[in-house]
Protein backbone atom coordinates (compact mmCIF):
# COMPACT_ATOMS: atom_id res chain seq x y z
CA UNK A 1 0.00 0.00 0.00
CA UNK A 2 2.93 2.37 1.02
CA UNK A 3 4.47 1.48 -2.26
CA UNK A 4 1.55 2.23 -4.21
CA UNK A 5 1.11 5.38 -2.40
CA UNK A 6 4.41 6.76 -3.27
CA UNK A 7 3.41 5.81 -7.03
CA UNK A 8 0.80 7.49 -7.58
CA UNK A 9 2.79 10.47 -5.92
CA UNK A 10 5.50 10.30 -8.48
CA UNK A 11 3.03 10.07 -11.41
CA UNK A 12 1.44 13.10 -10.59
CA UNK A 13 4.64 14.70 -9.94
CA UNK A 14 5.50 13.52 -13.67
CA UNK A 15 2.74 14.97 -15.09
CA UNK A 16 2.00 17.98 -13.60
CA UNK A 17 6.09 18.81 -13.91
CA UNK A 18 7.87 16.21 -16.30
CA UNK A 19 11.49 16.03 -16.14
CA UNK A 20 14.04 15.02 -18.10
CA UNK A 21 17.05 13.36 -16.90
CA UNK A 22 20.21 13.74 -18.68
CA UNK A 23 22.09 10.84 -18.73
CA UNK A 24 25.44 9.99 -20.19
CA UNK A 25 25.90 6.01 -20.79
CA UNK A 26 28.46 4.32 -20.84
CA UNK A 27 29.66 0.70 -20.61
CA UNK A 28 30.74 0.40 -16.95
CA UNK A 29 28.40 3.48 -16.16
CA UNK A 30 25.23 5.17 -16.25
CA UNK A 31 25.72 9.18 -14.86
CA UNK A 32 22.71 11.03 -14.61
CA UNK A 33 22.90 15.26 -14.36
CA UNK A 34 20.35 16.60 -12.49
CA UNK A 35 21.75 19.47 -11.24
CA UNK A 36 20.22 23.17 -10.97
CA UNK A 37 17.17 22.14 -11.82
CA UNK A 38 14.93 23.76 -8.88
CA UNK A 39 13.83 20.20 -8.33
CA UNK A 40 11.93 19.92 -4.66
CA UNK A 41 12.01 15.81 -5.06
CA UNK A 42 13.87 12.91 -7.00
CA UNK A 43 12.66 12.49 -9.68
CA UNK A 44 11.93 8.83 -10.47
CA UNK A 45 12.35 9.49 -14.33
CA UNK A 46 15.95 8.19 -13.83
CA UNK A 47 17.13 5.04 -15.45
CA UNK A 48 16.66 2.35 -12.59
CA UNK A 49 20.73 1.18 -13.14
CA UNK A 50 22.26 4.89 -12.85
CA UNK A 51 25.28 4.34 -10.83
CA UNK A 52 26.46 8.62 -10.53
CA UNK A 53 23.62 10.64 -9.67
CA UNK A 54 24.33 14.51 -9.11
CA UNK A 55 21.37 16.49 -7.95
CA UNK A 56 23.26 19.03 -5.93
CA UNK A 57 21.83 22.73 -6.87
CA UNK A 58 18.25 22.16 -6.00
CA UNK A 59 16.01 22.39 -3.06
CA UNK A 60 15.16 18.35 -1.61
CA UNK A 61 15.00 17.81 1.45
CA UNK A 62 15.35 14.20 1.66
CA UNK A 63 12.04 13.29 2.98
CA UNK A 64 10.52 9.95 2.94
CA UNK A 65 8.99 9.88 -0.57
CA UNK A 66 12.80 10.91 -1.61
CA UNK A 67 14.19 7.69 0.64
CA UNK A 68 11.54 5.72 -0.94
CA UNK A 69 13.01 6.69 -4.65
CA UNK A 70 16.25 6.52 -4.06
CA UNK A 71 15.74 2.96 -2.88
CA UNK A 72 14.86 1.67 -6.38
CA UNK A 73 18.67 2.92 -7.17
CA UNK A 74 20.51 -0.37 -5.92
CA UNK A 75 23.14 0.54 -8.16
CA UNK A 76 24.36 3.50 -7.10
CA UNK A 77 28.14 4.36 -6.45
CA UNK A 78 28.20 8.38 -6.26
CA UNK A 79 25.70 10.38 -5.21
CA UNK A 80 25.54 14.23 -5.15
CA UNK A 81 23.02 15.64 -2.54
CA UNK A 82 25.17 19.15 -1.84
CA UNK A 83 23.57 22.43 -1.68
CA UNK A 84 20.08 21.25 -1.01
CA UNK A 85 16.76 21.99 1.62
CA UNK A 86 18.45 19.03 3.97
CA UNK A 87 17.84 19.50 7.57
CA UNK A 88 17.48 16.49 9.37
CA UNK A 89 19.16 12.76 8.25
CA UNK A 90 16.76 10.31 9.73
CA UNK A 91 17.61 6.76 10.24
CA UNK A 92 17.89 4.93 7.39
CA UNK A 93 18.11 7.47 4.75
CA UNK A 94 20.07 5.63 2.51
CA UNK A 95 18.87 1.97 3.48
CA UNK A 96 19.00 0.55 0.14
CA UNK A 97 22.41 2.04 -1.35
CA UNK A 98 24.32 -0.97 -0.57
CA UNK A 99 26.77 0.17 -3.36
CA UNK A 100 27.04 3.39 -2.30
CA UNK A 101 31.07 4.55 -2.04
CA UNK A 102 31.06 8.13 -2.14
CA UNK A 103 28.27 10.59 -0.51
CA UNK A 104 28.17 14.05 -0.52
CA UNK A 105 26.19 15.72 1.71
CA UNK A 106 27.47 19.70 2.09
CA UNK A 107 26.58 22.81 2.07
CA UNK A 108 22.77 22.16 3.15
CA UNK A 109 21.26 22.74 6.65
CA UNK A 110 21.73 19.67 8.41
CA UNK A 111 21.04 20.28 12.13
CA UNK A 112 20.32 16.51 13.32
CA UNK A 113 22.04 13.20 12.55
CA UNK A 114 20.36 10.50 13.53
CA UNK A 115 22.46 7.51 15.14
CA UNK A 116 21.36 4.98 11.94
CA UNK A 117 21.24 7.40 9.57
CA UNK A 118 24.07 5.84 7.54
CA UNK A 119 22.62 2.28 8.03
CA UNK A 120 23.64 -0.63 5.44
CA UNK A 121 26.13 1.84 3.89
CA UNK A 122 28.29 -1.29 3.96
CA UNK A 123 30.64 0.10 0.96
CA UNK A 124 30.57 3.66 1.89
CA UNK A 125 34.11 4.85 1.62
CA UNK A 126 33.88 8.66 1.54
CA UNK A 127 31.33 10.81 3.26
CA UNK A 128 31.51 14.65 2.94
CA UNK A 129 29.00 16.10 5.69
CA UNK A 130 30.81 19.96 5.34
CA UNK A 131 29.43 23.28 5.63
CA UNK A 132 26.63 22.21 7.65
CA UNK A 133 24.89 23.36 10.86
CA UNK A 134 26.11 19.85 13.05
CA UNK A 135 26.36 20.69 16.66
CA UNK A 136 26.85 17.42 17.62
CA UNK A 137 27.41 13.69 16.77
CA UNK A 138 26.76 10.40 18.62
CA UNK A 139 29.82 8.38 18.72
CA UNK A 140 27.88 5.30 17.15
CA UNK A 141 26.53 7.14 13.86
CA UNK A 142 29.60 6.04 11.58
CA UNK A 143 30.36 2.77 13.58
CA UNK A 144 28.22 1.12 10.71
CA UNK A 145 30.32 2.34 7.85
CA UNK A 146 33.16 -0.31 8.00
CA UNK A 147 35.00 0.97 4.91
CA UNK A 148 34.52 4.38 5.66
CA UNK A 149 37.91 5.79 4.74
CA UNK A 150 37.75 9.79 4.47
CA UNK A 151 35.44 12.06 6.84
CA UNK A 152 34.51 15.38 6.33
CA UNK A 153 33.33 17.43 9.42
CA UNK A 154 34.49 21.15 8.49
CA UNK A 155 32.95 24.57 9.01
CA UNK A 156 29.84 23.00 11.88
CA UNK A 157 29.02 23.73 14.97
CA UNK A 158 30.97 20.94 16.56
CA UNK A 159 32.32 22.26 19.89
CA UNK A 160 33.17 18.00 21.39
CA UNK A 161 32.86 14.67 19.19
CA UNK A 162 33.35 11.15 21.30
CA UNK A 163 35.20 9.08 19.27
CA UNK A 164 35.71 5.25 19.77
CA UNK A 165 39.27 4.35 19.61
CA UNK A 166 38.23 1.13 17.32
CA UNK A 167 37.32 3.59 14.72
CA UNK A 168 39.40 3.41 11.21
CA UNK A 169 39.99 6.58 9.14
CA UNK A 170 43.01 7.65 6.39
CA UNK A 171 41.56 10.83 6.05
CA UNK A 172 39.78 13.36 9.02
CA UNK A 173 38.78 17.04 8.27
CA UNK A 174 37.75 19.10 11.33
CA UNK A 175 38.47 22.59 10.48
CA UNK A 176 36.44 25.60 10.78
CA UNK A 177 34.41 24.19 14.03
CA UNK A 178 34.16 25.58 17.23
CA UNK A 179 36.24 23.31 19.32
CA UNK A 180 36.45 23.83 23.09
CA UNK A 181 39.80 22.17 23.95
CA UNK A 182 38.36 20.08 27.38
CA UNK A 183 37.97 16.88 28.75
CA UNK A 184 34.94 15.87 26.52
CA UNK A 185 37.17 16.62 23.19
CA UNK A 186 40.24 14.10 25.03
CA UNK A 187 38.93 10.90 23.48
CA UNK A 188 39.31 12.85 20.11
CA UNK A 189 42.93 13.71 20.81
CA UNK A 190 43.66 10.60 22.04
CA UNK A 191 42.60 9.05 18.76
CA UNK A 192 44.07 11.06 16.20
CA UNK A 193 47.51 10.78 18.56
CA UNK A 194 47.48 7.09 18.63
CA UNK A 195 46.47 6.38 14.78
CA UNK A 196 47.05 6.47 11.76
CA UNK A 197 44.43 8.85 10.56
CA UNK A 198 45.79 12.27 8.77
CA UNK A 199 44.00 15.39 10.39
CA UNK A 200 43.99 17.65 7.35
CA UNK A 201 44.33 21.25 7.14
CA UNK A 202 45.38 20.65 10.73
CA UNK A 203 47.10 24.39 11.33
CA UNK A 204 43.53 25.44 11.08
CA UNK A 205 42.14 23.03 13.22
CA UNK A 206 42.34 24.92 16.63
CA UNK A 207 40.66 25.72 19.86
CA UNK A 208 37.68 28.40 20.05
CA UNK A 209 38.25 28.00 23.90
CA UNK A 210 40.78 28.74 26.24
CA UNK A 211 41.29 32.06 24.76
CA UNK A 212 45.12 30.60 25.63
CA UNK A 213 44.94 27.97 23.61
CA UNK A 214 43.34 29.70 19.69
CA UNK A 215 46.46 29.20 17.49
CA UNK A 216 46.93 25.78 19.03
CA UNK A 217 45.98 22.39 17.25
CA UNK A 218 42.78 20.36 18.92
CA UNK A 219 45.91 17.60 18.38
CA UNK A 220 48.42 19.15 20.52
CA UNK A 221 45.97 21.41 22.92
CA UNK A 222 47.04 20.92 26.32
CA UNK A 223 44.26 18.42 28.00
CA UNK A 224 45.55 16.69 31.21
CA UNK A 225 44.30 13.11 31.44
CA UNK A 226 45.20 13.53 35.13
CA UNK A 227 41.99 16.19 35.57
CA UNK A 228 39.89 14.50 33.16
CA UNK A 229 40.33 11.29 35.79
CA UNK A 230 39.24 13.54 38.16
CA UNK A 231 36.25 14.76 36.98
CA UNK A 232 35.13 10.65 36.66
CA UNK A 233 35.10 10.34 40.04
CA UNK A 234 31.25 10.03 41.13
CA UNK A 235 29.54 12.98 42.26
CA UNK A 236 29.18 12.08 45.89
CA UNK A 237 33.42 12.16 46.22
CA UNK A 238 34.14 14.81 44.74
CA UNK A 239 32.12 16.80 46.71
CA UNK A 240 33.57 16.52 49.75
CA UNK A 241 36.95 16.48 48.17
CA UNK A 242 38.36 19.62 48.02
CA UNK A 243 41.73 18.74 45.91
CA UNK A 244 39.58 17.10 43.35
CA UNK A 245 37.57 20.28 43.52
CA UNK A 246 40.70 22.17 43.02
CA UNK A 247 42.16 20.77 39.93
CA UNK A 248 38.74 21.76 37.59
CA UNK A 249 40.14 23.87 35.23
CA UNK A 250 37.76 26.82 33.94
CA UNK A 251 37.89 24.99 30.67
CA UNK A 252 35.92 21.67 31.98
CA UNK A 253 33.74 23.67 34.06
CA UNK A 254 32.41 25.16 30.44
CA UNK A 255 32.20 21.60 29.37
CA UNK A 256 29.76 21.13 32.07
CA UNK A 257 27.17 23.05 30.35
CA UNK A 258 24.20 21.92 28.90
CA UNK A 259 26.13 21.74 25.12
CA UNK A 260 27.46 18.61 26.47
CA UNK A 261 26.60 15.34 23.87
CA UNK A 262 24.44 13.51 26.06
CA UNK A 263 24.02 9.94 24.63
CA UNK A 264 27.91 9.22 24.27
CA UNK A 265 28.16 7.14 27.35
CA UNK A 266 31.45 7.91 27.90
CA UNK A 267 31.55 10.03 30.49
CA UNK A 268 29.90 10.82 33.81
CA UNK A 269 28.58 14.39 33.83
CA UNK A 270 28.31 16.25 36.89
CA UNK A 271 24.43 17.55 36.95
CA UNK A 272 23.93 20.53 37.70
CA UNK A 273 22.41 21.86 40.88
CA UNK A 274 18.86 22.55 40.95
CA UNK A 275 16.19 24.63 43.63
CA UNK A 276 14.07 21.91 43.77
CA UNK A 277 14.96 20.99 47.55
CA UNK A 278 14.02 24.53 48.30
CA UNK A 279 10.18 24.42 47.10
CA UNK A 280 10.26 20.78 48.95
CA UNK A 281 11.34 22.07 52.20
CA UNK A 282 8.63 24.89 52.13
CA UNK A 283 5.98 21.97 51.21
CA UNK A 284 6.86 19.91 54.15
CA UNK A 285 7.16 22.98 56.47
CA UNK A 286 3.81 24.18 55.43
CA UNK A 287 2.06 20.66 55.88
CA UNK A 288 3.92 20.04 59.40
CA UNK A 289 2.59 24.10 60.43
CA UNK A 290 -0.72 22.87 59.11
CA UNK A 291 -1.08 19.88 61.40
CA UNK A 292 0.24 21.40 64.40
CA UNK A 293 -2.45 23.77 64.25
CA UNK A 294 -5.54 21.97 63.90
CA UNK A 295 -3.76 19.25 66.61
CA UNK A 296 -3.46 22.03 68.75
CA UNK A 297 -7.35 23.30 68.33
CA UNK A 298 -8.29 19.83 68.52
CA UNK A 299 -6.53 19.75 72.35
CA UNK A 300 -7.22 23.38 73.38
CA UNK A 301 -10.74 22.60 75.13
CA UNK A 302 -8.91 19.25 76.81
CA UNK A 303 -6.15 21.32 78.49
CA UNK A 304 -8.51 24.19 79.06
CA UNK A 305 -10.92 21.73 81.03
CA UNK A 306 -7.18 19.82 82.98
CA UNK A 307 -6.03 23.59 83.88
CA UNK A 308 -9.30 25.26 84.60
CA UNK A 309 -11.66 22.86 87.08
CA UNK A 310 -13.93 25.23 88.53
CA UNK A 311 -16.57 26.91 86.48
CA UNK A 312 -19.06 28.87 87.54
CA UNK A 313 -22.53 28.22 86.84
CA UNK A 314 -26.31 29.11 87.71
CA UNK A 315 -27.51 27.26 90.39
CA UNK A 316 -30.66 25.08 89.55
CA UNK A 317 -33.71 23.89 91.35
CA UNK A 318 -32.76 20.39 91.42
CA UNK A 319 -29.04 21.26 92.41
CA UNK A 320 -30.85 22.69 95.77
CA UNK A 321 -32.95 19.80 96.20
CA UNK A 322 -29.70 17.28 96.37
CA UNK A 323 -27.51 19.47 98.59
CA UNK A 324 -30.18 19.56 101.25
CA UNK A 325 -30.39 15.85 101.10
CA UNK A 326 -26.85 15.84 101.44
CA UNK A 327 -26.29 17.92 104.38
CA UNK A 328 -29.30 15.78 105.45
CA UNK A 329 -27.50 12.45 105.70
CA UNK A 330 -24.23 13.93 106.67
CA UNK A 331 -26.19 15.44 109.85
CA UNK A 332 -28.54 12.46 110.49
CA UNK A 333 -25.70 10.50 112.39
CA UNK A 334 -24.92 12.75 114.85
CA UNK A 335 -26.44 12.74 118.61
CA UNK A 336 -29.70 15.35 117.95
CA UNK A 337 -31.57 16.59 121.13
CA UNK A 338 -34.25 15.07 122.17
CA UNK A 339 -37.95 16.54 121.54
CA UNK A 340 -36.32 17.95 118.14
CA UNK A 341 -38.86 18.15 115.13
CA UNK A 342 -38.35 16.72 112.51
CA UNK A 343 -37.81 20.24 110.56
CA UNK A 344 -33.96 20.40 112.28
CA UNK A 345 -32.34 19.65 109.15
CA UNK A 346 -33.52 22.01 107.39
CA UNK A 347 -32.62 24.50 110.31
CA UNK A 348 -29.20 23.03 110.66
CA UNK A 349 -28.92 23.45 106.59
CA UNK A 350 -30.02 27.05 107.06
CA UNK A 351 -27.39 27.44 109.48
CA UNK A 352 -24.74 26.06 108.05
CA UNK A 353 -25.53 27.84 104.83
CA UNK A 354 -25.44 30.89 107.01
CA UNK A 355 -21.85 30.29 108.44
CA UNK A 356 -20.82 29.49 104.76
CA UNK A 357 -22.33 33.20 104.05
CA UNK A 358 -20.68 34.76 106.67
CA UNK A 359 -17.14 33.49 105.56
CA UNK A 360 -17.43 33.80 102.12
CA UNK A 361 -19.35 37.90 102.90
CA UNK A 362 -22.83 38.98 101.72
CA UNK A 363 -23.34 38.17 97.97
CA UNK A 364 -27.29 39.54 97.07
CA UNK A 365 -28.21 36.35 95.56
CA UNK A 366 -31.08 37.93 92.79
CA UNK A 367 -32.79 34.63 91.79
CA UNK A 368 -34.56 34.55 95.65
CA UNK A 369 -37.85 35.62 95.07
CA UNK A 370 -38.47 39.04 97.51
CA UNK A 371 -41.64 38.05 97.94
CA UNK A 372 -40.89 35.48 100.00
CA UNK A 373 -38.45 37.69 102.48
CA UNK A 374 -41.07 39.81 102.85
CA UNK A 375 -44.02 37.01 104.28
Amino acid sequence: NMKLFWLVIWAGTLFLNPVTADCNITSQTVACEESGKNLFNISFNLFQNVTKLSLKNNKITLEDHDKEILGHFINLTELHLNENNITVLNNNSFYNLKNLITLDISNNCIKTVHKAAFAGLKKLSVLNLSHNMIAQLDSDTFTSLESLTVLNLQHNFLKYFHIKSSFKLFKIVLAGNPWICSCDLLDLQIWLTASNVTLENEGNTTCAFPNTEKTISIKMAAIQPADCRTEKIPLENTVTSTPAVNLRSSALITALTPNVTGNNGTRAELPLVGKSWTFLAGVLGFVLGTTLLIYTAVKCPAWYHYLISYRHRRLEENDSEMLEQEFSADMSPSPSVSGTSSEEPIVIFEKVRACGDEEDGYIEDKYIDIYVNEE
